[in-house]
């Protein structure tokens, strides 16, 4: 499996942004248990717990396409410098709110503020690739290494949520309920200024007076969104009960080792999708994905000890990482180079939004009628997002000549 991988980083300066990117980018898995721990732990409530976590990502997602139209327009140093610094000041902001036992409503405002700050950088890191891999011009390039690449890096994605939430649990569990987000906050300076200060993979601003409008309005585009906020609202949901249902069973500091579990079994298959050469299109592909994903969450509703858990979780993340990649792959054929990092950004909006009413929706339902049956929520929601997938597929042939090059 390692082969198709290999030559990617023989080009100069992939290593570089590809390392920076994964450092800059490990607190997507950070911010939503360690907020969930610190505010549970003062507040005594998974409901506010929830409600915080998800203006976080509400506001994210509100955000992430105009962070991209505007990386798009001005390039990404640009725009990331100035946005990473005001995210480290929010998130400072937050736990000293916190620390102080001020009103919930200042948790939100602060929690609002960093999640407006917050940049998409995977779509950037991507873009990168993209611009890498092309030949050049407004054309795209080697497909079949497009394809290597952007399954790395959501083999890289899932390696962050595996190793994330379970090094949060651990500190926010065994040092202090704050520890977990100072760290997170460090991590996104650091790696998003290197990532930034790495000018020669940069893509350039590319502007056609043609190209108005909003990727959003092409209707692929907007299929997938659509998919990606149902399954967004399963990535929430699982976060939130998950630590509900350790704590539940008595352990919770294994919340992160469950939620790694769920992550695992992505990183792992996305590892193995990502090796192969696929003689079926994307639009399958994805169809595909989404069946797997309903049947894979299942088991889920039926474990009733942390053990059983933590396999069905494993087996349930299975889809996850080829889902995503066909998604990333299909809107890197559907939307214009000009407009490329707008585009990708939608795709991380919508997952936003989902996780942000996943999140609500999950602390509410356990605090109402326990983890177990909280769970039901995010198999729903998986249904939905397979019903969409699978309802309005014939949308993706607008992805011109990508069945033939994909």
């Amino acid at each position: 499996m390692v082969g198709p991988y290999r030559g990617l980083f023989s080009m100069p300066g992939a290593k570089s942004f590809v390392v920076a990117g994964f450092v800059g980018r490990i607190p997507i898995s950070m911010l939503g248990i360690g907020i969930t721990l610190l505010v549970h732990s003062i507040t005594g409530s998974f409901a506010t717990a929830g409600a915080v976590s998800a203006i976080v990502s509400l506001a994210y997602a509100v955000a992430a396409p105009l962070s991209g139209r505007l990386v798009d327009r001005f390039g990404q140093a640009r725009v990331l410098v100035p946005f990473v610094f005001v995210h480290g000041i929010a998130l400072s902001g937050l736990m000293l709110l916190a620390h102080a036992h001020a009103p919930v409503w200042t948790l939100y405002a602060s929690g609002a503020l960093a999640g407006l700050s917050a940049t998409s950088l995977g779509s950037m890191v991507r873009a990168r690739w993209s611009h890498l891999l092309s030949n050049g011009d407004d054309t795209r390039g080697d497909s079949g290494k497009l394809h290597a690449a952007f399954s790395f890096e959501s083999v890289a994605d899932e390696v962050i949520f595996v190793t994330g939430p379970a090094f949060t649990a651990v500190l926010a569990t065994s040092v202090n309920a704050y520890s977990g987000l100072i760290v997170a906050a460090v991590l996104t300076v650091v790696g998003t200024l290197a990532f930034s200060l790495l000018k020669s993979t940069e893509p350039p601003v590319v502007r056609h007076r043609e190209q108005r409008g909003t990727p959003i309005a092409i209707p692929g585009v907007a299929l997938l969104s659509a998919v990606m906020l149902a399954m967004g609202a399963v990535f929430g949901s699982v976060d939130i009960v998950t630590v509900a249902f350790a704590e539940e069973h008595g352990n919770k500091a294994a919340a992160g080792f469950l939620l790694a579990c769920f992550s695992g079994g992505s990183m792992v298959s996305g590892l193995w999708y990502g090796a192969r050469v696929w003689k079926i299109t994307l639009r399958t592909r994805l169809v595909r994905g989404l069946v797997v994903f309903v049947a894979g969450l299942t088991p889920v509703l039926l474990m009733g000890n942390l053990g059983a858990m933590a396999v069905a979780l494993f087996f349930a993340g299975l889809a996850i990482s080829p889902t995503l990649i066909t998604t990333f792959s299909l809107i890197e054929r559907m939307v214009p180079a000009a407009q490329l990092t707008e585009g990708m950004a939608w795709l991380s909006t919508s997952i936003g939004f989902g996780v942000a009413v996943g999140a609500w929706a999950g602390g509410h339902l356990t605090d109402s009628y326990g983890p177990s049956n909280a769970y039901g929520f995010a198999y729903v929601c998986a249904l939905l997002a397979m019903v969409v997938g699978v309802a309005g597929s014939s949308w993706l042939r607008t992805t011109v000549a990508s069945e033939t090059r994909s």
